[in-house]
């Protein structure tokens, strides 16, 4: 009985083993790389990226650039800042020729756009597109 066991074991291992090495070799190879820069005004400039590099293939790496500028924001949404490209409170909207945002609301850039989105949960109460330049 131990004996069948084992064998049935040892069949099973000799089978699963070259499969399992197979996807490991065709699976490839994902890093992703965060730069921190400070400029000379102070500002924080964080740049993501994510190099594929395809282990059986001798050709050069793949590089995309993080989309996240390119989120489209709408009216109640849930506002999150790590989705926001070149966020920033605004406080100074009468420059942007915004209106006075109402109590428990403030204006936020993400990339061009004006977000005014509530304090205390997050949602987003109104999008101007392409108000910042």
């Amino acid at each position: 009985m131990i004996k069948k066991m084992l064998m049935a074991l040892s069949a099973t291992a000799m089978v699963a083993a070259p499969l399992a090495t197979a996807q490991a070799q065709a699976a490839p190879h994902r890093e992703t790389v965060r730069v921190v820069k400070q400029t000379h005004n102070g500002r924080t400039v964080v740049k993501q990226r994510t190099v594929t590099q395809q282990r059986y293939n001798n050709s050069r790496p793949v590089v995309r650039n993080d989309v996240r500028n390119n989120h489209r924001w709408a009216k109640g949404q849930r506002f999150d800042r790590r989705h926001a490209s070149n966020y920033r409170v605004v406080n100074n909207y009468r420059d942007y020729r915004l209106s006075a945002p109402p109590r428990g609301y403030q204006w936020v850039r993400s990339g061009n756009d004006a977000v005014l989105i509530a304090l205390t949960s997050g949602i987003i109460g109104a999008v101007i597109g392409n108000v910042i330049r």
